[in-house]
């Protein structure tokens, strides 16, 4: 059997994906933890805060909220039950950045957590901070303006 029939026949017996329900799903979970982050960001605007002062107050709350989802085994279900509706909000990269670590925490805190927990964040964090550099240089380049 070569790989093309292997294809034909997988697709004949694999069940069918519910895309409708999956889309569905994603949307209204994805927008309840926007709305959650929103929540959070209208509370602090409600305090004083500036809306340039309230963006990192928010974001930290949202990942410290998908930190201890995962650590609780929630941001699982939650993620089975909806897909990339709560894989993609900054919840999803507390998760993706939590769970390495406390899968390998019975390696010991330095190997086991302290290595694990930049597995995903550590290029993630490379990749952010060259690409701010990059676009840093290009507007000095165009405008004469440093950020």
């Amino acid at each position: 059997m070569d790989k093309a029939e292997y294809q034909k026949r997988a697709r004949q017996v694999e069940p069918p994906r519910p895309v409708a329900r999956n889309a569905l799903f994603a949307f209204l979970v994805g927008g309840a933890i926007c709305l959650i982050g929103q929540g959070v960001q209208t509370a602090l605007l409600a305090l004083g805060y500036s809306t340039e002062t309230a963006k990192a107050p928010t974001a930290v709350f949202m990942v410290f909220l998908g930190a201890v989802f995962t650590a609780t085994g929630l941001y699982d279900q939650l993620t089975k039950f909806a897909g990339m509706g709560a894989s993609l909000p900054i919840t999803g990269f507390a998760n993706a950045v939590v769970a390495p670590a406390i899968e390998f925490k019975n390696e010991g805190a330095v190997m086991g957590t302290g290595a694990r927990i930049f597995q995903v964040a550590g290029p993630v964090i490379a990749f952010g901070l060259l690409s701010a550099f990059v676009v840093g240089v290009v507007r000095f380049a165009l405008q004469g303006v440093w950020p």
